[in-house]
């Protein structure tokens, strides 16, 4: 039996759950509610992390400096969140360090990775492939927002899904490691957004706004306008996609750098995108690292749209469980659009995660933990109720 086939053997035998967590009240008190409901995940996720810096030759104080500059970067715009990182630490009995951490990690991880000697050549990204479909494109005439999450199989082990109920605007339902602010996800005034890895030589050069915390303000709009501008305008350390859509018919794709965002638009009301730059501009502009990390994502968003294609013309639309079976596909397994628990290049083990499929307008978000090996989907509803005017 090979390395990987145990790796698949020991998750087959017992799939880890994602339980709900749900918070309200002002930032600091649902960081606490959040810190202890979610507690032994989050100690487990920092846990996890500080063992890979460590190997990377990142000691604790290292990782509190880096962790302490993002953290003086988000003031005094982002104060809320960062008393609700607050709660979360004390709520979870962690440093506010750590959770800051876990709200980073991809900043973090990838300056480990720039300081390393002798190690090897890159960290593991967290590849995904996205799926948007408009209202238009539907069979049942409403949006269709899904991603498989690529990244560390352990991080099955720390998934949760958090419902925010919230007095200043937009209740949330999102997907995240725990501990983070938010990650795959929508609010209650329809508005949806995922997030795909990309790389290029532009990547942290200068400090930017961690992506947990770009996703969350996004979530906390009421107008899409207004997590356009998010998503947009906000100065990132580096690259990456993000896939930002509304339930009444509007899906966007945004090809961000750290100094530049090109947009791009649904092709006949479909949207599928994996880890390289598409955007003929970008293309141009940018020189693409990831492809060298991830040159599987070359075939995954072709597989995708060519499965979605086909069901569309033998349904006459897109239902969610075409959208699911598109995500489903193990062409070339292991280096598939869903795939098993393998070890990367690095020789971190890494799997397909999570298979996440949202339905805004009906308030449903459906997850299946490690979906290679099980096709078993927990279902979170997000009930709508009057969003507060900010």
């Amino acid at each position: 039996m090979t390395q990987d086939s145990d790796l698949s053997s020991r998750y087959a035998q017992s799939i880890p759950d994602c339980p709900l967590v749900e918070v309200s009240g002002p930032p600091r008190e649902r960081g606490r509610q959040y810190g202890e409901q979610a507690a032994a995940r989050i100690r487990r996720g920092i846990e996890h992390y500080t063992e890979q810096l460590e190997a990377n030759n990142l000691d604790a104080g290292a990782v509190r400096r880096i962790t302490s500059h993002f953290a003086e970067n988000l003031r005094p715009e982002a104060d809320d969140l960062l008393d609700e990182m607050a709660g979360i630490a004390e709520g979870a009995g962690v440093d506010v360090h750590s959770i800051m951490l876990l709200n980073a990690r991809t900043e973090v991880l990838k300056i480990a990775r720039r300081r390393q000697k002798g190690l090897p050549d890159f960290i593991e990204p967290d590849g995904c492939t996205g799926v948007m479909v408009e209202p238009s494109a539907t069979t049942g005439g409403a949006l269709i927002h899904a991603q498989d999450w690529d990244w560390k199989t352990e991080c099955a082990e720390t998934a949760v899904v958090l419902r925010i109920l919230r007095d200043d605007g937009p209740d949330i339902l999102t997907f995240t490691e725990a501990g983070g602010l938010a990650r795959a996800g929508f609010n209650t005034a329809g508005i949806s957004i995922t997030g795909n890895y990309l790389e290029s030589e532009r990547d942290y050069r200068t400090p930017g706004t961690p992506l947990a915390v770009v996703r969350r303000r996004a979530l906390e709009q009421q107008h899409l306008a207004q997590a356009i501008g998010i998503v947009h305008g906000t100065r990132k350390s580096a690259s990456n996609n993000i896939m930002l859509a509304h339930a009444d018919g509007v899906a966007l794709n945004f090809e961000c750098v750290p100094d530049e965002t090109f947009p791009i638009t649904a092709e006949a009301g479909v949207m599928v995108h994996a880890n390289h730059f598409t955007s003929p501009a970008a293309q141009v502009r940018v020189e693409d690292r990831g492809i060298a990390n991830m040159p599987d994502s070359l075939y995954r968003d072709l597989r995708v749209k060519a499965l979605l294609a086909e069901a569309r013309v033998r349904n006459g639309g897109l239902g969610v469980e075409d959208v699911k079976a598109a995500l489903f596909d193990d062409f070339q397994s292991p280096w598939s659009v869903c795939r098993p628990p393998r070890r990367s290049l690095s020789n971190n083990q890494s799997a397909t995660v999570a298979m996440i499929v949202m339905q805004p307008a009906a308030g449903r978000m459906e997850v299946a933990i490690l979906p290679a090996l099980n096709r078993s989907f927990q279902t979170y509803d997000l009930p709508r109720r009057d969003c507060p005017q900010v």
